[in-house]
């Protein structure tokens, strides 16, 4: 348990309270706690006495217990069951909260997106105090974009349901090992299902305790080569589970990430080899069949080098296996320049954090707390910084093998100022820019506003710089193609947020960087530790933008980063 999660837990009870309409003042009270936590600069693991707080009451204080004796709230559950089901998915819709879906539900009666749909078609929603016409008009646009995604589940909701499976996989003994596969394992954006290799001896003892442990919506088939389920989390997801035997797991593995194409392209060069390539081995015409010990075996069988799942796309990757040694690769990084702690938003310390990178081999990292204009985030002030400053100065006293550099995660104002003046931002080591508001402004005001930054001599990095959400929102539309041009002008860094919720840039915006001689920086832009291990997503999706090793500048050596960014 984590301060994260309790603010977390607080925070979608209050939202959950206020989609049923509840008391203004109980709702309240929930999200204060929340806030108290937040602004709290320890960690749970430095707090004597969580519940003593001031802002922590009665209700909000038997939530905590709960989530710290049995890791989940008795109150969030119960709310989960009360909450109409058709309710919670208008949450995805950009403009609606919690009071705003209430209000809907009270005057016209809206209890899905598709009541929803057909009250604003119908010219109901305009009538309603507060919305209006054009809050009409931009609702139908987003539900109309909501319903292109149906059936398919962006990279960042699929990861939830993979960590939540292999959970389940690890604690059954038959199981030997296993894997995820299909287009998860290419790191695609957005999958409309989820695959299984699992190597078992006893695949019908494995079937069975899968359907024990698995929250199923249905069980689609189930035999002793595969179980296929919908899963009941979040969202209803489709999962396939393989059952093989060890010498399988090699061959089976390649045929289920795919891609298609891939495939193809792979089949096509075994026939010409006079060989015939199958989920269980590559079969010759005497009817012998040639299994693998990996997926490095397999591809070696070929004379070809492992080739990283995310580049298995249309086949042309095999035409390019000799640009695959100079890849990136999760072995090459070094360091991670943006993540936060409890002095903004963060749910672990920055000696917690410290420790997490070490565990993690970094040689150095980058403490990067938002600044003052994001409040809702406890965005530092000009004295919290230079007392931030200060910490890290001391902590990094205690280390030899990782060092910590001072940072921040400043906002690009509307008005294309910055939130921190260049005096302060001379005392910093790194300085990332980021826009995390007014996302409606035209693109001539977004571009003035990166330009701002841009040419400022103390700014290092611009973060996730197209704003994008997968799957929900597209961002602020900058000229990427632009915004590249100067950070080349200016030799600034762009950065590829690791985050699932956001992987930006996406892959094309990365080769034109790439191509521009632009650095890149993967972030994992963390704010708990356990999201340090986006580090992975975010270089397998560097790899399906080619992206070399030179070109990442956080697999750049400690005297390299000081000698070319901190003292530039």
């Amino acid at each position: 348990m984590n301060k994260k999660t309790i603010i977390r837990t607080l925070e979608k009870i209050a939202l959950y309270m206020e989609l049923l309409g509840e008391n203004h003042f109980k709702v309240s009270a929930f999200r204060k706690a929340a806030n108290v936590l937040e602004l709290d600069p320890r960690s749970l693991s430095e707090m004597d006495d969580i519940l003593k707080l001031k802002g922590i009451g009665k209700g909000t204080g038997a939530v905590i217990t709960d989530l710290i004796d049995k890791g989940e709230s008795d109150l969030l559950n119960e709310l989960e069951e009360t909450v109409p089901k058709g309710l919670v998915p208008l949450l995805k819709i950009p403009g609606l909260g919690g009071k705003r879906i209430a209000k809907l539900r009270e005057a016209i009666g809206i209890d899905s997106v598709e009541s929803l749909q057909a009250a604003c078609a119908a010219g109901e929603v305009s009538k309603i105090a507060g919305f209006g016409k054009k809050t009409e008009e931009n609702l139908l646009h987003e539900i109309e974009l909501l319903g292109t995604r149906q059936g398919k589940f962006p990279i960042w909701q699929v990861e939830k349901v993979v960590s939540f499976v292999e959970q389940e996989l690890q604690s059954i003994a038959e199981i030997s090992r296993f894997s995820v596969a299909g287009s998860y394992r290419r790191t695609e954006e957005e999958s409309s299902d989820v695959d299984f290799i699992i190597v078992t001896d006893a695949p019908s003892i494995v079937r069975e305790k899968l359907l024990e442990v698995l929250p199923l919506a249905a069980t689609i088939a189930a035999g002793d080569a595969k179980l296929s389920v919908t899963l009941d989390l979040d969202e209803q997801i489709d999962a396939d589970f393989r059952f093989v035997i060890a010498e399988q797991f090699a061959s089976a593995i390649h045929h289920f990430t795919g891609s298609k194409d891939h495939n193809v392209r792979m089949r096509q060069l075994a026939k010409s080899k006079g060989m015939k390539i199958s989920e269980y081995g590559v079969e010759h015409e005497d009817g012998s069949v040639t299994t693998f010990e990996s997926e490095e075996q397999f591809f070696a069988y070929f004379d070809l080098p492992f080739i990283p799942p995310a580049v298995r796309k249309n086949g042309s990757e095999i035409d390019r296996v000799d640009e695959l040694a100079g890849l990136v690769a999760i072995e090459d990084i070094r360091s991670d320049l943006h993540m936060h702690t409890t002095w903004s938003d963060g749910a672990y310390s920055i000696r917690e954090m410290v420790e997490a990178c070490r565990a993690k081999g970094y040689r150095y990292i980058v403490i990067t707390d938002h600044t003052q204009y994001l409040k809702v985030a406890n965005g530092l002030t000009p004295e919290r910084v230079r007392e931030q400053i200060a910490e890290i100065r001391l902590l990094n006293e205690e280390y030899e093998d990782i060092e910590i550099f001072c940072g921040t995660e400043m906002d690009i104002l509307p008005d294309a100022t910055l939130d921190f003046d260049d005096e302060l931002l001379s005392e910093l080591d790194f300085v990332i820019a980021s826009i995390h508001s007014s996302f409606t402004q035209s693109q001539e005001q977004i571009m003035e506003r990166l330009h701002m930054a841009m040419k400022n001599p103390h700014v290092d990095m611009i973060a996730h710089p197209t704003g994008r959400i997968i799957g929900q929102r597209e961002g602020y539309n900058p000229d990427v193609a632009q915004l590249i041009k100067w950070a080349k002008e200016y030799g600034k860094i762009l950065e590829l947020n690791a985050n699932p919720y956001r992987l930006d840039l996406a892959t094309d915006h990365l080769m034109m960087a790439q191509e521009a001689g632009v650095p890149i920086a993967i972030n994992t832009d963390a704010h708990a530790i356990d999201q340090l291990k986006y580090m992975d997503i975010g270089v397998n999706y560097a790899q399906k933008a080619w992206l070399k090793k030179e070109t990442v500048v956080n697999t750049w050596p400690l005297d390299k980063f000081i000698r070319d960014i901190v003292r530039k």
